[in-house]
């Protein structure tokens, strides 16, 4: 069932921000540059909606500092502990590395410190944190991604690192981050880790990671498969556990970057994201166009295929981001489409969404319902589409809200206490939005805009503005 919402739910900022405005695709292959148009809405700081919602207003919005010469952008963003970790992303090609503001006061962030700015060549798109305790370590480790940049792709002439992967913190003083270990991707490999996760089993930490588009570059050497199992009880020391192959999930796929499907479309098959259950006994691999691949991790020297999510001939797959949902029955599966008008006359048109699933049997997940935004709905015609970029990008899940960043349609908060009805209950939308990551904690939404900085939205009375 396509939910699209009945009324256009936007907050908007009485200034205009200062920030680029250009949306660089998250998939490479795109090599998508859309221009956010302004919005259009006028008025105060405020988001409109459901009684949740409605005195929800942007409290900060924070411009990272200059620290290398040139205005750097944001990535992912994450939460921990009262401080937020804020990744930076390729654009200015000047290694940003992650910054760590303090959130003691959540309307006014400082940045206190930044990591992983040591590596050339590279930058850092996810990073995760969470205190573990093993015979190794004991305290609170981060994992941040690094992925490589060069002149085939990016058009990079600088001091390069050799490798991409994940590079792990002690951030147990956040103020005073000390570097432990680094994973790394193979030398072969030009492009690195792209996003990651962190997991427990009993004392052992896993690492989940991807060797971000390895099958793309097989030609050139390159002998691993897209994703890793890795062994970070031990920060110092990681150990790679396993390198799984894609090709058991059959269904004809031969393992290559390009295939085309059971229905003779032309497909694209890469593992972009990865997450797990608080068990850490499941993963769920987001593989673009072969969907959210399901594996059991509980050997992780052995994954075995469970099931996964498929694609209608008509649409544009690009599985992207995934998160979990009542108790893990239900998955959240975000599609980042950019070429809302694709040549392919068999695809639908219109911007990526959101598809949820019922997964109780995780060896035939079942399609509830789809989400989109008006903005990202179908047009009458090529062209006549108004300035942004409106895909879906990443889901954050807390109680019954679905949080969702969605780059110039800002931050969606969509009601899944029924997953086959999802309702939009509240949105946040800055002039020239450009967001790519949402992270809800403690009493405050933190929104990374790629141009603007690190936003925080706060509930506040009635009778502020």
């Amino acid at each position: 069932m396509v939910k699209f919402p009945t009324k256009i739910l936007a907050a908007t900022l009485a200034i205009s921000l200062a920030g680029g405005s250009l949306v660089l695709a998250c998939e490479d292959g795109q090599k998508s540059y859309i221009e956010a148009g302004e919005s259009t809405f006028g008025g105060v700081p405020q988001v409109e909606g459901s009684k949740n919602f409605q005195h929800l207003k942007e409290t900060a919005a924070v411009p990272l500092k200059d620290i290398k010469g040139a205005p750097a952008t944001t990535a992912d963003v994450y939460a921990y502990k009262g401080y937020a970790y804020l990744g930076t992303h390729r654009g200015q090609m000047t290694n940003e590395g992650v910054r760590i503001f303090d959130m003691k006061d959540p309307s006014n962030p400082k940045e206190v410190a930044v990591i992983a700015n040591d590596i050339p060549g590279t930058w850092q798109e996810k990073v995760i944190v969470q205190s573990v305790s093993t015979p190794s370590f004991k305290g609170d480790l981060a994992a941040v991604s690094v992925q490589r940049v060069d002149k085939e792709r990016y058009g990079y002439e600088g001091e390069t690192s050799d490798n991409g992967g994940v590079v792990l913190y002690d951030v147990t003083n956040p103020k005073k981050p000390k570097k432990l270990g680094f994973w790394k991707t193979p030398t072969e490999l030009p492009t690195g880790t792209h996003e990651m996760w962190l997991t427990e089993q009993n004392n052992r930490v896993l690492l989940l990671a991807t060797n971000y588009q390895a099958h793309r570059y097989k030609d050139q050497g390159v002998k691993v498969h897209d994703f890793s199992i890795v062994d970070v009880s031990n920060p110092s020391e990681p150990k790679e556990l396993a390198n799984w192959d894609p090709t058991v999930i059959g269904d004809g796929f031969n393992g290559d970057y390009t295939y085309k499907d059971e229905k003779g479309a032309s497909r694209t098959a890469f593992l972009h994201s990865i997450i797990a259950d608080e068990t850490g006994k499941t993963a769920y691999l987001s593989y673009w166009d072969l969907g959210t691949i399901i594996l059991n991790i509980e050997d992780p020297e052995n994954p075995k295929f469970l099931g996964r999510t498929k694609f209608e001939r008509n649409v544009q797959g690009a599985a992207h981001s995934a998160a979990l949902a009542q108790g893990g029955n239900v998955l959240i599966e975000t599609r980042e489409v950019f070429n809302p008008d694709p040549h392919d006359p068999g695809f639908e048109r219109g911007w990526g969404y959101v598809r949820i699933y019922d997964i109780k049997d995780k060896s035939n997940p079942v399609l509830l319902s789809t989400f989109r935004t008006v903005n990202s709905a179908v047009q009458i015609k090529a062209g006549e589409r108004k300035p942004g970029t409106y895909t879906v990008h990443d889901p954050k899940v807390r109680g019954n809200t679905l949080y969702l960043s969605h780059y110039s349609d800002g931050i969606r908060m969509v009601d899944i206490t029924d997953p086959a009805n999802p309702t939009e209950v509240g949105s946040y939308v800055s002039d020239k939005a450009n967001v790519w990551g949402v992270f809800v904690d403690k009493n405050y939404i933190l929104a990374s805009d790629m141009g603007q900085g690190l936003k925080v939205l706060q509930k506040v009375g009635t009778g502020s503005r």
